[in-house]
């Protein structure tokens, strides 16, 4: 019999955050080693623990979910992350995509949801809310339409796209790096690669280039 998943759960509302415990506990396969109120005490259990799954809401105090995985990425902690919302923004939802958070769940799916969905990134695989799916479906289908107009774009491998869409966001360099837990000079090796398979020349002209292309990009 496999080992049961070990899961962290981070949720500042105490009677949502003993449903969660309770809805995941059904499960004889999760193993909750962990609740926690706060942003910093969830990063401090992440590192001590080492949870497979950490399962947390975006606004908890004291560092919010994004800032708990931006900095587990950049530790390189073993995690997969799931983020359980009230916040359907789709910006929100691709950033966290960027960002390798395999699991996204508004706060309105079921005990059923959210246990698939913690079985599913234990696995390795993506799991989100329908509307989110919906707007991932329709986010793919713009930018294919919009690759085949632009030379090169199809060429731009996921990293070098996200680092776009962050120039596109009025990013500098550092301000990426430190976003997605890599080095500056990293971030720049892409802005050329990027320059050079858009046979576009110069790093103003790229900037131009993402911010007059930044909803289709």
């Amino acid at each position: 019999m496999a080992d049961p998943v070990r899961v962290l759960i981070a949720e500042d509302h105490p009677f949502f955050r003993d449903g969660l415990r309770r809805a995941l506990e059904q499960d004889r396969g999760v193993d909750v080693v962990a609740e926690c109120e706060d942003g910093p005490t969830a990063l401090e259990r992440l590192r001590a623990l080492t949870p497979a799954v950490a399962i947390l809401d975006i606004g908890l105090p004291g560092l919010d979910g994004c800032a708990i995985v931006r900095q587990a990425r950049a530790e390189r902690l073993p995690v997969e992350f799931i983020f359980l919302t009230i916040n359907d923004d789709p910006e929100i939802f691709d950033q966290s995509l960027e960002w390798g958070v395999k699991g996204y769940l508004l706060k309105d799916c079921t005990a059923v949801e959210i246990l698939r969905c913690v079985r599913a990134v234990a696995g390795g695989q993506h799991y989100a809310s329908p509307v989110m799916t919906t707007h991932l479906v329709e986010r793919t289908r713009r930018v294919e339409r919009f690759a085949r107009g632009i030379p090169g774009l199809d060429q731009l491998t996921p990293q070098e796209r996200v680092i776009l869409r962050r120039i596109a966001a009025g990013k500098r360099s550092k301000e990426v790096a430190e976003e997605l837990g890599i080095a500056p000079k990293t971030v720049d090796a892409h802005r050329t690669s990027i320059c050079r398979k858009l046979a576009v020349h110069g790093n103003y002209a790229l900037t131009r280039f993402a911010v007059r292309h930044r909803h289709d990009i």
